[in-house]
């Protein structure tokens, strides 16, 4: 009998493969982070978090081209793994851990809830997305007999949202504050609310554009939670346009100047990528569909005109 591995439904990974990418993850994060180098840690990440994390190393390795002075190794223990079974490629799973970078106590206290993927057989795994969550925001995943977890279907079928048009209709919320599929809170109506607040400054106008990123590395995926609804990882990019009144010119950082392309006139236009972590409701359910409970952006380029 012949298995294809594409159409069999079988765990992603193994709890020994799984414990290996997080240490590699763990150990090229941590000698990019101490050089501000991005190619030590460039075959680790992808997705939202890749591209959040190598412009950050790429900008950070000129400002500080000795390297990071207040370097702390990251280290990541009582790791609890959310592994599925699905079938076909890509494939993921979710290492949930406690870092030595939080307070271990009250309002500091902190996981980190990591989704590592592999988009085929000849790739490695690298880490797409970080949620800091604080431990009571960490959902319990449904699981089978034998403690592997369920994929979230992307259309949607058991879902109160489709994780497949989160992406989308996130970037239509923003803009227009429909449709009315997010819950309200600080990544959803508090953005918008603190967008039209600074649009209009003296001197200077702001322009958002959304769009939706959510192919390839970007691709939504989730896995099923004990109460039948999902938690779902899923990015956005947006662009942020500065226009200086007439004599004046947007200001650019020293942190932002290595990603800047062309000269800053009057115009400077930044890209941002954000990658967002989300709990959807099960189907039927009533009230909040969709409530976004972590962002986490970074600037990724910037153009002046």
């Amino acid at each position: 009998m012949t298995v294809h591995g594409e159409r069999a439904v079988v765990p992603t990974a193994t709890t020994d493969e799984a414990e290996r990418a997080l240490a590699e993850f763990t150990t090229a994060y941590n000698a990019a982070d101490w050089a501000y180098d991005p190619s030590l840690d460039a075959h680790r990440v992808t997705g939202s978090l890749g591209a959040i994390n190598q412009a950050g190393l790429k900008a950070r390795s000129v400002t500080h081209p000795d390297g990071n002075p207040d370097h702390r190794p990251l280290e990541l223990s009582d790791v609890r793994w959310a592994i599925p079974k699905k079938a076909g490629w890509p494939r993921w799973f979710v290492a949930d851990a406690d870092s030595n970078l939080d307070t271990d106590r009250g309002a500091g206290d902190n996981r980190w809830v990591l989704l590592f993927v592999r988009e085929g057989s000849d790739r490695m795994w690298e880490a797409a997305h970080l949620a800091v969550l604080a431990p009571g925001d960490v959902p319990a995943f449904r699981r089978d007999a034998d403690g592997w977890a369920e994929a979230a279907p992307a259309d949607g079928a058991s879902l109160a949202a489709a994780p497949a048009d989160l992406s989308r209709e996130y970037a239509a919320y923003l803009k227009t504050g429909e449709p009315k599929v997010f819950a309200a809170g600080p990544h959803t109506s508090g953005l918008r609310e603190n967008r039209t607040r600074i649009a209009n400054r003296p001197g200077l106008a702001l322009q958002f554009a959304d769009q939706a990123l959510d192919s390839g590395p970007f691709a939504p995926v989730g896995l099923v939670t004990e109460d039948g609804g999902a938690l779902v990882f899923f990015s956005s990019r947006f662009f942020e346009r500065r226009t200086a009144a007439q004599g004046y010119r947007p200001k650019v950082t020293p942190a932002e100047k290595p990603l800047l392309s062309g000269d800053v006139r009057n115009t400077l236009t930044k890209e941002w990528v954000a990658g967002l972590t989300a709990r959807v409701a099960p189907a039927g359910a009533e009230g909040d569909r969709v409530r976004v409970v972590n962002r986490m952006q970074g600037v990724t380029a910037l153009k002046g005109s």
